[in-house]
């Protein structure tokens, strides 16, 4: 059987730290230019260095997006930007512009590329000319069923390698080609600067086709005809594997370091459990789809993977998350005395019961017994301001450790 990987978004330092502490056999980041992120907060050249050293030092790989679809004015920034990523020793590239392909196989010949979901990877023959080309692994278009990637992996080199997302947003458009951005808003998703409109309220009417109408759904907010539901294919591992997917791989570069170790944490437990006993991975079925729910997503679709989702892929009632849990912070260090210093995330207060989220799978129940902000003034809570602040919360702690609590503050 093909060793599968997972690959985990880090949309800052202290998060890629969390995805590799958490499960991830690599992590895939974006620096402060030619990514499709470019709102997440990224990476300088100096953190993205730290990350690499980081993962790198416990086993885990780090990749780095430069997935824009480049113009003209981008492409001497890129080729500078390259240079300097050589120094820095990232484990590949993820690309989806030929242009860029050709300015990373010069200016880094050695490199490993990977090719984004952005270059539209829908069937055998694009796989075949990108690896040609020299490129190691191709990302699935979104759009793909099992059945497709299996015929995909049947008709291409045993070594290249098939990346295919399997939890996350999804896009509305194909393969996340949307230019609802740039026409509403002035901002070019396929520049890394999407405002996502595909998840705002909008009411549809044709003056001129009196009696024909769009089947639109709505509540006292309005209609959310483009608003997709989110991935989660925590329940078909195995059809996956099957399927000859090499990585898998979660979307959620802007996402919170909670969300990062829940999806890394459960995910990575599932793949092992499956590897170690397909039973294992039935009977605890019901443990990672309790876990995957505690953080922030929307209801919850197979997307592509067994057929057109048709409605069963679309709310129409609302664009909210689902929030079960908060995040509170991360254990950033422990004192001598037991308490924790976390940069608080959410309002908590003494005497709250929240939840230690351990990387080892553990969930520990704590109260809160005080809290203290960096002078040693005992406050009763914490309020919405982030701030820097000691926990005691009367349990085992270590750094990295999650804090979290039920409901949405």
């Amino acid at each position: 059987m093909r060793k599968t990987e997972l690959l985990i978004p880090a949309g800052s330092l202290e998060v890629l730290k969390i995805a590799v502490l958490y499960g991830a056999d690599a992590v895939y980041i974006g620096g402060e230019a030619f990514g499709l992120r470019a709102k997440a907060q990224n990476f300088s050249l100096e953190e993205m260095g730290e990350g690499i050293r980081f993962a790198h030092s416990r086993g885990v790989k780090v990749y780095v997006t430069a997935n824009i679809l480049a113009h003209n004015r981008d492409l001497a920034g890129v080729e500078e930007y390259f240079r300097e990523l050589k120094e820095l020793g990232p484990d590949a590239l993820i690309i989806s512009d030929p242009g860029v392909f050709l300015i990373a196989r010069r200016v880094l010949p050695g490199m490993e590329i990977h090719i984004s979901t952005q270059a539209n990877n829908t069937n055998y023959q694009t796989y075949r000319f990108w690896w040609e080309l020299g490129a190691k692994r191709v990302v699935c278009a979104r759009e793909l069923s099992l059945e497709e990637i299996k015929e995909i992996r049947e008709n291409i080199p045993r070594e290249m390698e098939i990346e295919s997302f399997i939890h996350g947003a999804m896009c509305i458009s194909y393969s996340g080609r949307c230019l609802l951005s740039n026409f509403l808003a002035g901002r070019d998703a396929n520049q890394g600067s999407c405002t996502h409109p595909c998840r705002w309220q909008y009411s549809l009417s044709e003056e001129t086709r009196p009696g024909e109408y769009f089947p639109v759904f709505e509540n006292e907010r309005g209609t959310f005809i483009f608003n997709s539901k989110d991935l989660c294919m925590i329940e078909h591992i195995p059809e996956l594997m099957e399927a000859g997917v090499d990585s898998f791989k979660i979307e959620g570069r802007m996402k919170t370091a909670l969300y990062v170790a829940v999806t890394a944490r459960t995910y990575r437990k599932a793949i092992d459990d499956f590897n170690q006993d397909p039973e294992v991975y039935r009977k605890n079925l019901g443990w990672y789809k309790e876990e995957i729910g505690k953080c922030t997503c929307r209801q919850f679709s197979t997307g592509f993977y067994f057929g057109k989702p048709g409605k069963a892929g679309q709310i129409y009632e609302n664009s909210t998350y689902i929030k079960n849990y908060t995040y509170l912070g991360t254990v950033e260090e422990v004192s001598r005395d037991g308490l924790c210093r976390i940069e608080q995330k959410n309002k908590f207060s003494v005497g709250d019961v929240i939840q230690v989220m351990k990387p080892d799978g553990r969930n520990l129940a704590a109260t809160v017994k005080g809290i203290f902000n960096e002078d040693g003034k005992a406050q009763e809570s914490a309020p919405h301001a982030k701030q820097a602040l000691w926990v005691d919360l009367g349990a085992e702690l270590s750094q990295y450790d999650i804090l979290r609590c039920r409901g949405d503050r």
